[in-house]
């Protein structure tokens, strides 16, 4: 079942969350489709991403009743590294992961409906990746939405800076690729360049860092090489790898 759409225009990649009887929640699988999302902007020949939600919501966060075991597979960047910026597109909650999901893009806009909270600490839940938010918004905005889990308003979302633009309900995608628009028009190294080094000043949660270096030992336990290579080592013969 998909539970994204992948759109590709005038070298803009349009990624959409379709899952909007479930306001989006994070299930395995959504998240699963959405790193595959990443994967196929990254390796082609747009120059920069939407990311969008179909529905009255963005994201509700993680499905409790069918909670992602890898989460962080969803967030942009985290999940699989992008050269590319990508900007987010949101309307009514963005909770939990959700947060995690927009901090990591480059650009934001927003209805004027959006709303951001966190609760996870109220429920329960916490996948590690959500203290990167203090370095994208004033620690004390940012220990508030963190320890607090009360709602944070578009309006001060924006006064923070941590939304680049607040537009009616129904225009955040139109102006999410008016500025898409501008980066694809633009010299590819140079945007691809600015990205890098401005990335490079940002401080990252630990989680940030972690995460991806240990998909990667996940990726090495779990390949046929490694099961070529013990049973190699078994049967004393020369093993045959593929790198997969």
């Amino acid at each position: 079942m998909s539970l994204v759409k992948v759109e590709s225009a005038e070298g803009i990649t349009t990624i959409t969350m379709t899952r909007a009887d479930k306001r989006n929640a994070l299930s395995q699988a959504l998240c699963d489709q959405l790193y595959e999302a990443y994967r196929g902007f990254e390796a082609g020949s747009d120059q920069v991403a939407i990311l969008q939600a179909d529905g009255p919501a963005f994201c509700v966060g993680a499905d409790l009743k069918e909670p992602p075991s890898a989460m962080w597979k969803a967030v942009p960047h985290v999940s699989h590294a992008l050269s590319k910026p990508v900007i987010a597109a949101t309307q009514g909650w963005v909770i939990g992961g959700a947060i995690c999901m927009v901090m990591t893009c480059d650009l934001m806009v927003s209805a004027d409906t959006t709303r951001f909270m966190y609760p996870e600490a109220k429920v329960g839940v916490f996948g590690g990746l959500m203290p990167g938010i203090v370095s994208r918004m004033p620690h004390k905005v940012a220990m508030e939405l963190l320890l607090l889990g009360e709602e944070i308003s578009v309006k001060r979302a924006y006064d923070v800076g941590f939304v680049n633009k607040v537009v009616p309900l129904g225009e955040e995608r139109a102006e999410a690729r008016r500025m898409a628009a501008i980066i694809a028009g633009s010299a590819p190294l140079v945007i691809r360049t600015l990205r890098d080094f401005a990335n490079q000043t940002l401080p990252r949660g630990p989680a940030e860092i972690f995460v991806p270096e240990r998909f990667k030992l996940e990726q090495i336990a779990n390949s046929d090489d490694r099961k070529e290579g013990a049973a190699a080592f078994r049967e004393k013969r020369t093993a045959k790898f593929k790198g997969r």
